[in-house]
């Protein structure tokens, strides 16, 4: 099996805790021989671990582009808005590339990257990684073999929980639609995509609903501080308080990605001094903490899509609704149950949730792509996450954003792909 050498541009979260460790488990399969990362600890731990030569251990992204193509494929986990600039040049120098979700937070970039791909014919995955977990491919195996007939309606709902929601998109780096993407595309293009593939047809039109209800300044209680630490008088009862949501020894599922000194000090500094010490309704947010998304597909089919934040748990759920039967399930329990109506037979399937992240999603996708730079490294389509693939997800994102600040108007998808070709 031949080793596949690998740029990573970003040792943040995805780059740090998915790929890196990829590498380390399967050193057979995948060696990172550089990384960028403009994070000093990140970037010396990155290249400390992966043994990588000081002269391929970069500040900036644009810094691995200057020695031309020095490995087989580019790992692209940078912020969202650097994706496009990394990929294009990548695309040329003759990388094959595996790219953070969203491609980019522009629908016309998202198309040229994909129309970039297959001009230079590399294989360029998505990391849309649910389509890899046990828990959605089998529910896929069950439309293909004809359980549920013809599709009618899919509903699909992602509840992002509260603690998700005011680490990433309140407090954290995905807060603010102009810095990055709008929440339905950063967060949420995984599930349009699932409900995308699920459908296996083209979707023609969208509308959608969703704002900014809870996390503003006119709902910070009376008492309330800049900071959580700076004395704030209802702290110890409000559910979003950073001391609570970051004080969670010994794992710190939230602290790891606020500081590496995960002594208390070091976190109450992080606090003190970062981002995550703000309280929710005084930061610089604007994405929804809500959203719908109602979709009609080729035939007349049709879905919905339900974005909350309001939830204690971080769950996905989804109900299938067909001409000879029905699936419902629930991505956390990794369940889900077809009911075939011809027969009344109910078969309810169990899935391993335990595994990579993502409902063990993560490792087969690098799995997948590494295999396809291997075995198929001109076949620019057939990989499941391709650009091509996960185009249209994007896009009913995009049309969706449109259709929420337009009042709920409905978008024609090929109107807004000629609007922003032109």
């Amino acid at each position: 099996m031949k080793t596949v050498t690998a740029v990573l541009l970003g040792a943040g979260s995805r780059g740090r805790y998915i790929y890196g460790p990829y590498a380390e488990k399967h050193p057979e399969e995948l060696k990172i021989v550089a990384v960028a990362e403009p994070n000093e600890e990140r970037r010396h731990r990155m290249a400390a671990i992966h043994d990588i030569v000081p002269e391929y251990v970069y500040t900036s992204w644009e810094q691995a582009f200057e020695k031309g193509r020095i490995a087989d494929v580019m790992i692209i986990s940078t912020l969202d808005r650097l994706h496009f600039e990394p990929a294009m040049k990548a695309l040329e120098l003759g990388y094959h590339i595996l790219l953070e979700k969203p491609m980019s937070p522009l629908a016309e970039e998202c198309i040229r990257i994909e129309q970039a791909a297959l001009t230079h014919q590399r294989v360029l995955a998505v990391s849309h990684v649910l389509r890899y977990s046990p828990f959605w491919s089998g529910i896929k195996r069950c439309i293909e073999a004809g359980d549920v007939g013809t599709i009618a309606t899919i509903q699909h709902s992602e509840y992002v929980g509260y603690r998700h929601m005011t680490h990433s998109y309140v407090r954290g780096n995905w807060r603010n639609s102009a810095e990055t993407s709008p929440m339905v595309l950063a967060k949420s293009c995984h599930d349009l995509d699932i409900i995308s593939w699920l459908m296996d047809k083209p979707c023609t039109h969208v509308s959608s609903f969703g704002s900014l209800l809870h996390y503003r300044e006119e709902h910070a209680p009376e008492g309330s501080t800049a900071r959580c630490t700076d004395g704030c008088q209802v702290e110890q009862s409000c559910p979003f308080s950073a001391l609570k949501l970051y004080n969670q020894p010994p794992e710190h599922p939230w602290a790891r990605y606020i500081t590496h000194d995960l002594t208390h000090e070091g976190i109450m500094t992080a606090l003190k001094e970062g981002p995550f010490g703000r309280c929710v309704y005084h930061c610089d947010n604007n994405v929804v903490d809500h959203q719908i998304v109602n979709m009609e597909f080729t035939g007349g089919a049709n879905a919905t899509f339900t974005l909350s934040s309001f939830t204690e748990k971080e769950v996905r759920r989804v109900r299938i609704m067909g001409t000879k039967g029905e699936i419902y399930g629930d991505m956390e329990e990794g369940t889900y149950t077809l009911n075939r109506f011809e027969t009344g037979e109910q078969v309810e399937f169990h899935c391993g949730v335990a595994g990579d992240g993502h409902g063990g999603g993560d490792d087969r996708m690098v799995a997948e792509f590494l295999q396809n730079v291997r075995e198929n490294e001109n076949d620019t389509v057939s990989g499941l996450t391709s650009a091509t693939a996960s185009l249209q997800s994007h896009l009913i994102a995009f049309a969706a954003e449109e259709s929420r600040f337009l009042g709920g108007m409905t978008v024609k998808l090929s109107d807004m792909v000629q609007r922003v070709t032109v």
